[in-house]
């Protein structure tokens, strides 16, 4: 037998509109309604917040670590769930953890890594993005250039075999290093594929998003850019109402403007979505770590090979929604839908994640007025809440 509570707040933003004085009407792992404070049944247990608002729970696609741990170094389900926990206290109650290119090997240790995570149900856990090695070197970034190759037929049979063990599963590739006829199998087998790290024309990206290709990953960041007679995949990304695009919002990767322009012109239904891109310190203090033996410096927000290469994003969920209200200007509910609704929509799981209604998951982010964490809840249950008086 169920046990219904109630969260009231001054305001409930429910993943597209705002609700004033209402209740968030919690059934276990499930949201039964939002409800005006007067309709809260009575003899119901009420937890008040005083100020600030409730929000859908953070939805992050792109993982590579957090709490001094990455996903590269340690393939099992105690990282994983160490992933989640640093990046739960940021807001973010569903993740892909994120394989960057890396061996055979290595690869198929974190899908059963993941497969193992879903069977425990580890807080948090949406699934996987495997990003690369089927990339282009010439748009490596921070991957290791002797772990780049084509994609081969055991390469496909592994991710499709992998992908009824975890709700999600994703990976991004580049048009250069996988075929067309190779994407729309992984895409009827049901996996998301997403092109970056790759320098692809209109054409490239056309006939990889006709087989079934439906993201673009980190938009503008490794991968071919918009000219004048060649839009590239960041303009392909836009003009292409299909594709959805993850965006790294810091002020570092993509400049504001540039942003600002990229919003304003993408086609729709294919949303951009925030990602952090996320490495180990998320969560820490730490000043480097290593990634496939290298090493990688943490100073002034950024995070950078040794040459200067950007290598993922010193940066959280909270942070990215902040940057996209604060500094480009978007109105506050829909910031909180590109961290929230708008991923969820890109992966297929906007039923249940990135809305407060009947039937969809109660994860949910307490914040404050000035956009702090003030608590997080996975399925009902308080993952976090801030030692900060609010």
């Amino acid at each position: 037998m169920s046990m219904q509570s109630a969260l009231l707040a001054p305001r409930i933003f429910d993943g597209e509109a705002w609700h004033q004085d209402a209740a968030v009407i919690v059934d276990g792992e499930h949201i039964e309604a939002i409800v005006p404070r007067s309709a809260v049944p009575a003899g119901m247990a009420v937890e008040t917040i005083e100020t600030g608002f409730i929000a859908p729970g953070f939805i992050d696609l792109q993982v590579n670590g957090g709490g001094g741990v990455m996903l590269n170094d340690s393939r099992d389900a105690e990282t994983i769930a160490a992933i989640c926990a640093a990046h739960a206290q940021f807001g973010t109650t569903a993740l892909l953890a994120t394989l960057i290119t890396d061996t055979p090997a290595i690869t198929a240790e974190a899908l059963e890594a993941g497969a193992e995570a879903e069977r425990r149900k580890v807080p948090g856990f949406l699934g996987l993005h495997i990003e690369g090695p089927h990339l282009a070197v010439s748009r490596k970034g921070a991957h290791d250039p002797q772990l780049i190759r084509p994609m081969e037929e055991t390469d496909l049979a592994r991710l499709i075999a992998a992908r009824g063990q975890v709700p999600v599963l994703l990976t991004t590739v580049a048009t250069e290093s996988v075929t067309p006829a190779q994407i729309r199998r992984l895409a009827e087998a049901g996996l998301v594929v997403s092109i970056g790290h790759s320098d692809a024309e209109y054409g490239d990206v056309v006939a990889a998003a006709e087989a079934g290709a439906s993201m673009a990953t980190h938009l503008f960041n490794a991968m071919s850019q918009i000219k004048n007679r060649e839009p590239g995949l960041a303009g392909t990304a836009i003009a292409l109402g299909g594709l959805s695009a993850g965006l790294v919002a810091d002020g570092i990767h993509v400049d504001p403007i540039t942003i600002d322009i990229a919003l304003r012109a993408k086609k729709q239904p294919g949303r951009i979505f925030l990602v952090t891109d996320a490495m180990a310190t998320i969560g820490t203090d730490m000043r480097q770590f290593t990634l496939n033996g290298r090493v990688i410096k943490r100073e002034n927000g950024r995070l950078t090979l040794d040459d200067g290469t950007l290598a993922g994003a010193d940066l959280d969920m909270i942070s990215a929604v902040r940057f996209m209200h604060e500094r480009i200007g978007l109105d506050l509910g829909e910031a909180l839908r590109m961290a929230s609704l708008y991923p969820a929509m890109a992966v297929g799981m906007d039923r249940h994640y990135g809305r407060l209604d009947r039937g969809s998951r109660s994860d949910m982010v307490v914040l404050t007025d000035d956009l702090a964490i003030a608590s997080v809840r996975i399925g009902g249950s308080v993952v976090f809440r801030s030692a900060t008086p609010h």
